[in-house]
């Protein structure tokens, strides 16, 4: 008989036990949901995703924690590979949390992993949390569904399954504000294409590492995203780029005198543009010159 899904230690087994699919949000630990915390407590197994916090195996006391890291360019653990351990330590009564950065049903490829799992008669349960455009739109302090300027919010990822784009013209033609995940890599072709159904003057933001110490965010245009991104100081930090009409309020915050992206005075008198820095705190700030033009690079102290 099987017994209902509980967090106790000391609760009695079923056999499969459920696996936990956790959203872990974008990096700091105090985005996580109560329900988070309390799986994460009664874990014995924790598959932990490559953009994860490390700290957050402080939460799992009692897992042991096998890294299954994930990575754009990288070396990766093979998918079936993941499935097949989820199954496995499931089959044998323990508690399984897999671990996933953002929230779990986003470009996370969860939907792999619970058809793997129900088709293996395993339960699944998902606990849901903050994806990364959210917390960008946070620390850029803009509304991205803000109503005088769209009407709805596009998740996208820059590469679809067999590796091709998507389709930009039909995403543009949505006239919401596009939130494109796992796209740093692409900057260029992104700008580009975007541009043959935008105007290049459309407001674009990159906010990378969004929620934790080091993050950074940039102000720019359209015409300008490929440049100003190059121009990175975490040019191999996970990403999302923001692109929409919502994020002349952000640029309205960051620079509230200056004409949208508007060649911007020099700094230090050696010829260097300026750069606004996004009020987020109080000695939070250090901003720096990221091109004419362009409202540049902030980024959080640690």
């Amino acid at each position: 008989m099987t017994t209902p899904a509980s967090n106790e230690p000391h609760a009695p087994r079923r056999i499969p036990e459920e696996v936990v699919l956790l959203s872990a949000g974008p990096g700091d630990l105090e985005l996580l949901t109560l329900k988070a915390v309390r799986a994460l407590q009664a874990a014995e197994v924790l598959l932990l995703d490559e953009l994860v916090n490390p700290q957050i195996v402080e939460l799992a006391a009692r897992a042991r924690v096998i890294r299954v890291g994930k990575r754009g360019g990288c070396r990766s653990t093979p998918q079936a590979f993941i499935c097949r351990l989820m199954r496995r330590y499931a089959m044998q009564g323990l508690r399984v949390v897999r671990v996933k950065g953002g929230d779990a049903l986003l470009f996370g490829r969860a939907g792999e992993e619970i058809a793997f799992l129900r088709d293996a008669g395993v339960p699944v349960r998902i606990v849901n949390g903050v994806s990364a455009a959210f917390a960008a739109a946070a620390s850029l302090g803009v509304s991205l569904t803000h109503r005088e300027h769209c009407h709805g919010l596009t998740f996208v990822t820059a590469h679809t399954a067999d590796h091709g784009e998507p389709d930009w013209k039909a995403l543009c033609a949505t006239g919401t504000t596009l939130a494109i995940y796992m796209g740093m890599g692409r900057v260029e072709s992104i700008a580009r294409a975007l541009m043959r159904h935008l105007p290049p003057d459309t407001p674009a933001a990159v906010v990378q590492s969004a929620s934790q110490p080091g993050e950074t965010r940039l102000l720019t245009s359209l015409q300008r995203l490929a440049r100003d991104a190059a121009d990175a100081r975490d040019a191999g930090s996970p990403g999302v780029i923001l692109v929409g009409a919502a994020l002349a309020e952000a640029q309205s915050a960051a620079e509230p005198t200056s004409p949208l992206l508007a060649p911007s005075p020099t700094c230090g008198g050696r010829g260097r543009p300026a750069c606004a820095a996004l009020p987020r705190g109080p000695s939070e700030r250090q901003a720096r010159c990221a091109g004419q033009g362009g409202l540049g690079w902030g980024r959080s102290s640690p």
